[in-house]
C-alpha cells in the first residue's frame, strides 16, 4: 500500500486530471470512494448468490478475496472489482434441474474457473488477438444471448408466482431507479428494487395478513411473505455454517467441498465464453479511460478471473467476474486508483464474516426476486444483441445467420440430444452447435464466399452477463447503472 503516490493534494481531481491504478488521494477520501465502489457492487453479488441457491456471504466474502488476488496477478494495471457472475446461473439451474446439489453445482464452477485460468495464461502466452479469433463477435453475442433468455421461464415460472405484486413493485423501481436516477444512484437501481421489494412485502404481511402462493418449490401454502426467523438467530461475527438439510427438507447452503460429475460441468462451461467476453469488455473500457495499453494484461486478467472462480467453486461460493458497476463509479469519478478497491475488497471480507447479514439477504421475498429476475435475465439476453450491434456483425450472410439461429434456438428452447445415457441440452448444447457450425462453415467456405470480420473492432466491449446496460452497463460516460 505504500506503493500509492499522492496526487492532487490528496483532494478530488480538478477538471481535465484523473487519479492513475498507481496513485491515490488522501486515505479519508479513499477510503470512501472503497466503501462506494461495495455499494456499486452489492445488489448482483448477493442477489445472484440467492438466485442460485448458494450461500450470500460466503459469495461476498470470495468476492473480496478475489478481488485481491486479481489486483495482485495483473500487478495493480487493471483496477477492477470482481463480484458475482450471472452467466452462470442458467447453468446451475439446469443442474438443480437434474438433481443436482450444491456441491455439484460448486464443483462445476470450479472446473469452469480451471478452465478460465487457463486460458488466461494462453492468451498471455499467444496474445490477445487470440480471443477474437476464436470467439468472435458473433459468437460470443449469440452465447451471452442464450445464457439470458433461457432464464426466462424460471423468473416466469419459479419467482414471479410467489407475489406478483411485489415482483411488479420490485420490477418497475429497478427499471424507473435505473433510467431515472442520476449518476451513482441510477447505477444501484438494482439494490434500490430490492430495498423497495422488501419493504413492499414486509408492509403487506402487516396490512394483509400472509399470502397463499407457491414457494420456490411450487408447492401452495399459507405464509408470511418475509420469514426474520433466523436473522434474530444469526450470529453477528462468524463463518457461515456447513450445508445443511433443513426442517423441510430443503439444502441450506453454507460452506462445502465440491463434487464434480462432467455432465453437470458441461452445463456450466459456456459460461466461460461469456466471461472471457465481459472481461475482454471491461479491460478495454478500463483501457480508454485510462489511456493505458492494457492488451498485454488481458491474458492476466482472465487468469485473475479463472483463479477467484475456481477458489469460489472450493469453498462453496459463486463464480466471480468483473463488474462494470464499478467501471461506472470510476468513469464517474475520474479516480482509477487500486487503493480504493482494496479498501473494497477488504470490507467485502469484513461482510462475509457476519452471518446476520446473510440471514438478511436470505430472506428477501421470492416475489421480490420475480422482480428482480424480470429485468436482470433480459438484460442478460439483450447484451448479447448489443455485442452485436457494436461489432456490426453481419446477420444477412447465411454462414453467420444460420448457425446463429439453430444455436439460439436450441439455447433458449431447451432443445435436447440423448446419447444412450448421456443428455445434451439447452445452454450447453446451444453453444457446441454455434461453435463448431460457425467456425466449421467459414472453414469450408471458399475464401471470396466467406463472410468478412465483424466490424472495424472485434474486441467484445461490454459484455457484462452480471447487470448489463442500466443496473452494470460498463458504458464509458459513467451512466451505467452490474
Amino acid at each position: 500500500m505504500a506503493g500509492w503516490t499522492l496526487v492532487h493534494g490528496g483532494k478530488a481531481p480538478p477538471p481535465g486530471e484523473v487519479v492513475a491504478p498507481d496513485e491515490r488521494l488522501s486515505w479519508p477520501r479513499t477510503v470512501g470512494l472503497g466503501g462506494q465502489h461495495v455499494v456499486a457492487m452489492f445488489g448482483a453479488t448477493f442477489v445472484f448468490p440467492v438466485i442460485m441457491g448458494l450461500n450470500p456471504n460466503i459469495a461476498i466474502l470470495v468476492s473480496g478475496v478475489a478481488t485481491a488476488l486479481f489486483l495482485l496477478i495483473v500487478r495493480g494495471r487493471v483496477p477492477s472489482y470482481l463480484g458475482t457472475s450471472a452467466s452462470f446461473v442458467g447453468g446451475v439451474a439446469a443442474i438443480r434441474a437434474q438433481g443436482g446439489d450444491s456441491a455439484a453445482v460448486t464443483g462445476a464452477i470450479l472446473v469452469a474457473g480451471v478452465v478460465l485460468l487457463v486460458i488466461g495464461l494462453v492468451v498471455h502466452r499467444l496474445g490477445a488477438h487470440v480471443v477474437t479469433r476464436v470467439l468472435p463477435p458473433a459468437v460470443t453475442g449469440a452465447v451471452v444471448m442464450l445464457i439470458g433468455f433461457n432464464l426466462a421461464t424460471v423468473a416466469a415460472t419459479v419467482y414471479w408466482p410467489q407475489d406478483q405484486w411485489a415482483g411488479l413493485v420490485t420490477m418497475v423501481v429497478v427499471i424507473a431507479a435505473a433510467v431515472l436516477l442520476p449518476g451513482f444512484w441510477g447505477r444501484i437501481g438494482v439494490l434500490i428494487g430490492l430495498v423497495v421489494g422488501f419493504a413492499f412485502s414486509f408492509l403487506m404481511d402487516a396490512v394483509a395478513g400472509p399470502i397463499t402462493a407457491p414457494d420456490g418449490g411450487g408447492d401452495v401454502s399459507t405464509h408470511p411473505r418475509v420469514d426474520l426467523s433466523t436473522v434474530g438467530q444469526a450470529d453477528w461475527v462468524g463463518l457461515p455454517p456447513a450445508t445443511m438439510t433443513g426442517p423441510d427438507g430443503q439444502e441450506i447452503a453454507g460452506w462445502h467441498l465440491p463434487t464434480f460429475s462432467w455432465v453437470f460441468v458441461l452445463l456450466v462451461l459456456p459460461s466461460v465464453i461469456a466471461l472471457v467476453a465481459e472481461n475482454t469488455g471491461h479491460v478495454k473500457a478500463v483501457q480508454e479511460m485510462t489511456r493505458a495499453d492494457l492488451d498485454p494484461y488481458l491474458g492476466r486478467a482472465l487468469a485473475g478471473d479463472g483463479l477467484g472462480t475456481a477458489l469460489a467453486g472450493l469453498v462453496g461460493g459463486s463464480p466471480t467476474t468483473t463488474y462494470a458497476e464499478n467501471i461506472g463509479v470510476m468513469a464517474a469519478t475520474r479516480v482509477y486508483s487500486t487503493a480504493a478497491y482494496w479498501v473494497a475488497a477488504a470490507v467485502a471480507v469484513v461482510l462475509g464474516f457476519c452471518p446476520k447479514f446473510g440471514a438478511v439477504v436470505v430472506a428477501v421475498p421470492g416475489g421480490v426476486l420475480g422482480g428482480l429476475t424480470v429485468v436482470l435475465y433480459g438484460m442478460v439476453g439483450l447484451l448479447g444483441a448489443k455485442i452485436w450491434v457494436q461489432n456490426r456483425v453481419d446477420l444477412g450472410h447465411p454462414a453467420t445467420l444460420i448457425p446463429l439461429a439453430a444455436g439460439l434456438i436450441i439455447g433458449i428452447g431447451g432443445v435436447t440430444l440423448t446419447i444412450g445415457g448421456f443428455e445434451l441440452s439447452g445452454i450447453a448444447f446451444g453453444t457446441i452447435v454455434l461453435l463448431v457450425a460457425y467456425h466449421g462453415l467459414r472453414a469450408a467456405l471458399p475464401r471470396d464466399r466467406r463472410p468478412p470480420a465483424d466490424g472495424p473492432d472485434t474486441t467484445v466491449p461490454g459484455a457484462d452477463t452480471g447487470t448489463p446496460d442500466g443496473p452494470g452497463s460498463d458504458d464509458h460516460s459513467g451512466r451505467s447503472a452490474s
